[in-house]
């Protein structure tokens, strides 16, 4: 008989002769600059980190500050220990920015959407899940006890066809998908949600050029989002109506059960927040734009997939870009669907525009070659 080790073992080489073993880099580093235990500095074009807020010093003087009052640590569940005003600050500040009466935070914008769909979900509902959406929605979902619907990227007929057929449903959706970087019809999910009075889950951590549009106030609605990414700390957020985030708070489990978020990391995203919202976010923005069209002009989102095909070749383009003083890790199976192993550029308003033209340059010697072979 196999022990566990033995069956362990034989798990790791299946994923090694799929040439899909994982392994975590251990690299040096603040901001964009990555440094190699050889001692190369490379230029990030992998972080979400996509205002470069994480280094602004706004931000890190409002973290030590925090740190300063509260300490490292909540010591427990805010339903135990209670909230730092910290924390009903940053929910405040997200529940204007989203234009909802309410918001609730989490540890993480993974727990957040496993938080609120199990919430939510349940023997009797129906989750309406995008093919594309990202890993902890489909968790989720899974987790949900619900039954569950997986629809065409991007397909809203296929969506309401395949809505009009159930009484209790929910439609959840990212609204920059994490991997194309493409955009969802917020408006058209919108649409069908109220004509067949669906509630509509949508996750907007990668939402950060502030175009997107909105999803409709006449319709049910839960926006969750990360503090993990353009606002450069960490946890997650849903903000909705009061009588959504009431029920959060009484029936999520990831809410109930898991220690708060640290003060410092709640302080450090209410500044990020602030900044983001003021003229200087909308400075940062902009330079998010201009290099954005840099690399690949009219693209919606910092989120820039360079498909190449097999885990070997998308490889073999990291290094090449590596060699190159640029950092940018192939995606392979099965985070992506076999033959679509790419490469995952993020940009960054902080990136030198010189730099991000050389880059540019770079790339497209990849894609040309690819294009002939």
């Amino acid at each position: 008989m196999s022990t566990w080790k033995q069956q362990s073992r034989e798990h790791l080489a299946r994923i090694e002769s799929l040439g899909q073993t994982r392994r975590v880099p251990d690299w040096d580093g603040s901001g964009h600059t990555i440094t190699l235990p050889d001692g190369r500095r490379l230029l990030s074009f992998a972080s979400s980190d996509y205002l470069g807020l994480s280094q602004h010093p706004r931000v890190a003087s409002a973290a030590k500050d925090a740190l300063e009052r509260w300490g490292t640590g909540s010591g427990s569940a805010r339903l135990i220990v209670g909230a730092r005003p910290v924390h009903r600050w940053l929910e405040e500040a997200i529940a204007e920015w989203k234009d909802e009466t309410n918001a609730v935070l989490f540890p993480a914008g993974y727990m957040a959407n496993l938080g609120v769909i199990s919430v939510f979900g349940g023997p009797g509902t129906t989750v309406f899940s995008d093919e594309l959406n990202h890993a902890s929605i489909i968790d989720a979902c899974r987790l949900s006890r619900a039954g569950v619907v997986v629809y065409p990227h991007r397909d809203l007929d296929a969506l309401e066809r395949a809505v009009s057929k159930v009484k209790r449903a929910i439609v959840v959706s990212e609204s920059v998908f994490s991997m194309d970087g493409d955009i969802a019809d917020i408006e058209g999910l919108s649409s069908i949600c109220e004509r067949h009075g669906a509630l509509l889950i949508l996750d907007e951590a990668h939402a950060v050029l502030g175009s997107e549009p909105a999803p409709s106030r006449s319709v049910d609605r839960i926006r969750i989002g990360t503090l993990s990414k353009f606002l450069g700390s960490s946890g997650g957020f849903a903000a909705a109506d009061e009588v959504f985030t009431n029920l959060i708070v009484n029936e999520s489990r990831p809410f109930i059960f898991t220690t708060a978020s640290p003060p410092a990391d709640a302080a450090a995203a209410l500044t990020a927040l602030a900044i983001l919202r003021s003229e200087e976010g909308n400075r940062l923005r902009s330079e998010l734009r201009r290099r954005i069209d840099i690399i690949e002009p009219g693209h919606p989102s910092p989120i820039i997939p360079v498909v190449i095909g097999t885990s070997e070749e998308a490889v073999a383009a990291s290094l090449e870009l590596e060699k190159e003083g640029f950092l940018v890790p192939a995606i392979r199976p099965p985070t992506v669907a076999p033959g679509t192993a790419r490469l995952r550029v993020t940009v960054s308003a902080t990136h030198p525009v010189e730099e991000v033209e050389r880059f540019a340059g770079c790339l497209n010697e990849i894609k040309e070659r690819g294009a002939g072979a």
